[in-house]
């Protein structure tokens, strides 16, 4: 069965939080073969899903988890409202496979690779948090509610007041009816704090235990994007291990974008996140390094490793986000599938 494409990039993300696609006739879902967990919970169907983007509201995961998705991440909410950036929102680019940040795309008419922009825009916590209720509800036995979080930093604002304002989303969504919670590290599509806290080691260990102390026993995922350095991996990881039972990765590969004509740069020259095709090698690529530098935290700080979560040996190379068993001990923090 051939799907329409449901979100409409020539609109705007007002009309298209509006305007969710219908749900799809029943499906006869195959079983995925296999037994898999996702952060401890209760055995879900498959490590298929959908991360933080997309999803924009209940009616978009309820639409999803019939096509048979099963861990679903309801985009990124706040603390209070937030507006979308203009158009354009998503850009098909072309572009050689991004290794790198720093680059530049050129805007195409059509593309497996795109610039996004969006700015993390969110709804008044009050809509929010009744609709993610209405989410959870909607969802099947083996299917998974996530909620990305981010907080919303004032000017003058200390890193603790910006850990407290993630606890407070994280609470709310917990409240709410999150099974697993994403606090959000990495925007590179924002100028503010809260756009790359997970390039210090301090920040992010700050704000895993700040969120923990929040969420009680809720799994917690951080969201993180591409690590220059081997050696900063390893200590955000060192630094977060005590609290966060999984890594999110990779949020995406920044550049600037050209306009087909060739003249000046799009957004006014300010790099843009790329997802898709274009940074699949190399996103797969610091899946492995992250997984190695999970792998050897969890040995330094609770000695023999247990068993991974996914249940077959052969993995996957892709998976539906993060991965990992709890409750967790200090040092339990899984490594995500890999090849």
């Amino acid at each position: 069965m051939t799907l329409p494409q449901t979100y409409d990039i020539r609109r705007t993300y007002d009309w298209n939080y509006e305007h969710a696609p219908a749900h799809p006739p029943v499906l006869e879902v195959p079983p995925c073969p296999g037994r898999w967990d996702f952060c401890g919970l209760v055995a879900v169907n498959s490590p298929l899903g959908v991360p933080a983007g997309p999803l924009l509201n209940s009616r978009w995961i309820l639409h999803y988890a019939a096509l048979g998705y099963d861990v679903l991440t309801y985009k990124t909410v706040r603390s209070s409202r937030r507006d979308s950036y203009d158009l354009p929102n998503l850009l098909p680019v072309e572009t050689g496979a991004l290794t790198g940040e720093g680059g530049t795309v050129t805007e195409a008419e059509s593309s497996n690779s795109w610039a996004i922009s969006f700015g993390m825009p969110s709804r008044d916590p009050h809509v929010w948090r009744d609709d993610i209720g209405r989410a959870r509800k909607g969802l099947r036995q083996g299917q998974v509610l996530v909620v990305s979080v981010v907080a919303s930093p004032q000017p003058g604002w200390t890193m603790e007041q910006v850990a407290e304002d993630f606890a407070i989303c994280a609470r709310w969504a917990a409240e709410s009816g999150a099974q697993a919670v994403e606090a959000n590290l990495s925007c590179p599509n924002v100028c503010t704090q809260e756009a790359d806290l997970y390039l210090s080691a301090e920040a992010s260990g700050l704000i895993a235990a700040t969120v923990r102390q929040a969420i009680g026993r809720v799994p917690l995922a951080l969201k993180v994007g591409l690590f220059a350095r081997r050696e900063l991996a390893e200590a955000v990881v060192a630094a977060i291990s005590p609290y966060a039972d999984a890594l999110s990765t990779t949020n995406s590969i920044t550049a600037t974008v050209r306009p087909r004509d060739g003249s000046g740069l799009l957004f006014g020259g300010l790099r843009r996140g790329v997802g898709g095709a274009a940074i699949t090698t190399r996103c797969l690529e610091e899946t492995r390094m992250l997984g190695e530098a999970i792998r050897a935290s969890r040995t330094r700080r609770a000695g023999p490793a247990r068993r991974g979560s996914a249940s077959r040996p052969d993995g996957h190379r892709r998976h539906a986000g993060p991965a990992a068993r709890h409750p967790h001990p200090p040092g339990a923090m899984k490594p995500l599938p890999e090849s």
